[in-house]
């Protein structure tokens, strides 16, 4: 085995502290007690697909995993999945979070908006936050870097065009060992503003890190990178995770009622949090899956001090609070 080598430009180091047992007081606005994120991950059309030469069909979360990949085939089950999410399950979410007047966040990947421009401007025109889930739903791990900076690159233009303006925060989910520190130098070289990365899931509120590509620069000039936690835990894609996963809507709901009154009560003890749900229009947009979302949703209606804002929201309200100084987590 090749022992590990560390290139300062792509290499971060740990961080096993965070803001320790005085955590961080994050000052939401009108002193919420917790602030909501809701993410709809919508990948239908940029997943893996022979169409787009990837030589086989999606094989993740996807409801039935049985068989074996079908090389240089299509796979017509997998593709009508993905379709039920974009034709159907996108729209009973966005209908729901319309009716509670609550803003979501869509995790967009671009070619899969560009098969579908009516979601990008329908999400504008209600309020909602479009973020990059970059340009298509593939592994990115093995990408050289210049192929990776160029697939960045199309995801912002292509986000930009639909929606008038560049992805304010980005979330690949598979990303590649560079990718923390490509995605803000390619926002760099194109002009255009990051305000917020999510891949990370090392927290209950926002920290800013340092960039390597910064280090030559002063105090002053250097901006740091916002990382705004992202959720593995309270996510729909456990459904699809057989032995340790949801295995059924109740279940969903039991344990985003407990993290959030769990969040909730330590907001109530002057340390307030911040809770992400993530969500898939074909999982979650199921009927039988939806039901247990809106039960939460109605849940948290009811309480009182709670933000649910989007991630750019929650992002600049922290910057305004805790303006980036190097060295520091806020």
């Amino acid at each position: 085995m090749t022992a590990y080598t560390c290139d300062p430009l792509y290499d971060y180091p740990r961080d096993f502290s965070g803001y320790g047992e005085a955590g961080l007081d994050p000052k939401w606005p009108n002193k919420a007690k917790i602030a909501v994120s809701f993410v709809i991950n919508y990948e239908e059309g940029g997943e893996r697909s022979v169409m787009s030469g990837d030589g086989m069909a999606e094989q993740n979360l996807r409801e039935n995993p049985a068989g074996p990949p079908r090389i240089n085939e299509r796979n017509l089950n997998v593709e009508s999945e993905y379709e039920y999410g974009s034709r159907a399950g996108f729209w009973r979410m966005f209908r729901m979070f319309n009716e509670y007047k609550m803003k979501f966040t869509l995790y967009a990947v671009a070619q899969a908006v560009e098969k579908q421009p009516e979601v990008a401007r329908r999400c504008v025109e209600m309020g909602h936050d479009v973020a990059s889930h970059a340009y298509r739903w593939i592994e990115y791990h093995d990408f050289s870097i210049e192929k990776e900076k160029e697939y960045i690159k199309k995801g912002i233009e292509s986000l930009k065009g639909l929606t008038g303006y560049a992805p304010r925060g980005w979330y690949y989910g598979r990303n590649s060992p560079h990718s923390r520190t490509l995605v803000p130098q390619v926002y760099e070289e194109m002009g255009e503003e990051l305000v917020w990365a999510s891949d990370t899931y090392a927290d209950d509120v926002p920290y800013w890190i340092d960039l390597p590509t910064e280090a030559s620069k002063s105090d002053e000039e250097a901006k740091g990178c916002l990382m705004v936690p992202y959720s593995y835990d309270c996510n729909d894609f456990k459904f699809h995770v057989i032995g340790s996963g949801f295995a059924d809507p109740d279940g969903f709901f039991a344990h985003l009622k407990n993290a959030f009154d769990v969040l909730y009560e330590e907001g109530e003890n002057g340390m307030p949090k911040m809770m992400t749900v993530g969500l898939h229009c074909r999982i979650a947009g199921r009927p039988g899956r939806f039901g247990a979302l809106k039960q939460f949703v109605e849940y948290i209606s009811k309480k009182e001090g709670v933000w649910v804002a989007t991630r750019t929201e929650i992002a600049e309200a922290f910057k305004k609070e805790y303006p980036y100084k190097r060295g520091k987590l806020a």
